[in-house]
């Protein structure tokens, strides 16, 4: 089976409600999407950094028990990382980050990489001028080996002081990529543009055949190199956390891609309505069914009647 390879940033979120915590779970943006992809069957290897400390050591087993390979992870001499989440009315997450001063990041060992397997990159992981170098080599790596490419723009408003500083890696990473998701809100805070195809005409489409924008609870849209432009729905559904929720609609569109056998041509040549249809079903699938329970990733159930 093909695989599913992260790369990505990891930390411990600590979830507050009502200013009280209420877990502490493993988290990162690709990390939440590699747990829900491992624990449905997909096999899935993760490429990351965090300490050699206790946590750590937690985060570890935690992925090995969900089917994540741990084997590609650097354990350095600072901390792991924390994230506070504080929930509110409306399930929402504002988030404050802890982190020890950035050492010398080390080289990864990259996992074997066949044509076809997926990589899934994004937040500003992926910008970071710290691990960036390492970054874009290995997506390099991975591109050169005909792997597709999976790119969560994912980009806070908190990290606006650090435009100056990414010099061109956004755009590097749109045009490496054979898909490119991202928020409304994502694009307004980078360029000043909500409307979803206005951003593809003017900053995607030279770059990258593949575009999806989502809008929370409003309808998501979809461009393809083939002129395919739709929307799709989101259904109401009772949120207990949204935390997660982009992650594992990630992850659900990467399990939609090896379920189906879409390969790396089959995107960059244009999909059907009906691949489109099944992929942003999965995608949707995933997403409701990590915000209908507290934790950042598919529950162990709705995984079992998943499994591939």
């Amino acid at each position: 089976m093909r695989k599913a390879i992260g790369i990505g940033e990891t930390v411990l979120d600590i979830v507050f409600r009502n200013n009280q915590p209420q877990a502490a779970v493993p988290g990162g943006s690709t990390f939440n999407s590699m747990i829900s992809l491992g624990r449905c069957g997909v096999p899935a290897d993760f490429l990351s950094e965090f300490g050699d400390d206790r946590v750590g050591i937690m985060i570890k087993d935690f992925m090995k028990e969900n089917g994540v390979i741990s084997d590609h992870v650097n354990l350095l001499k600072s901390k792991t990382p924390l994230s506070l989440a504080f929930l509110d009315e409306k399930n929402d997450a504002q988030y404050i980050f802890y982190r020890d001063a950035a050492e010398d990041r080390p080289d990864f060992v990259y996992p074997e990489i066949e044509k076809d397997d997926v990589v899934l990159f994004g937040s500003f992981y992926a910008l970071n001028p710290a691990c960036r170098p390492l970054v874009r080599k290995f997506l390099e790596h991975a591109r050169a080996k005909g792997a597709i490419l999976y790119y969560d723009v994912n980009f806070r408003p908190s990290h606006v002081k650090d435009l100056g500083h990414i010099g061109n890696a956004l755009w590097e990473n749109i045009e490496l990529a054979d898909v490119v998701r991202g928020s409304n809100e994502d694009f307004i805070t980078l360029f000043g543009i909500g409307d979803a195809g206005k951003v593809f005409e003017e900053k995607i489409s030279s770059r990258c055949s593949n575009f999806i924008c989502t809008f929370g609870s409003a309808p998501l849209k979809i461009f393809d190199c083939g002129g395919f432009v739709r929307e799709y729905p989101v259904k109401p559904i009772e949120t207990v956390s949204t935390i997660g929720a982009g992650d594992n609609f990630n992850a659900g569109f990467i399990y939609g891609l090896v379920k189906d056998g879409i390969t790396g041509e089959m995107l960059r040549g244009g999909l059907s309505k009906e691949q489109w249809d099944d992929l942003v079903a999965c995608a949707q699938s995933f997403s409701a069914s990590c915000c209908q329970s507290a934790f950042n990733y598919v529950t162990p159930e709705f995984a079992a009647s998943h499994k591939l």
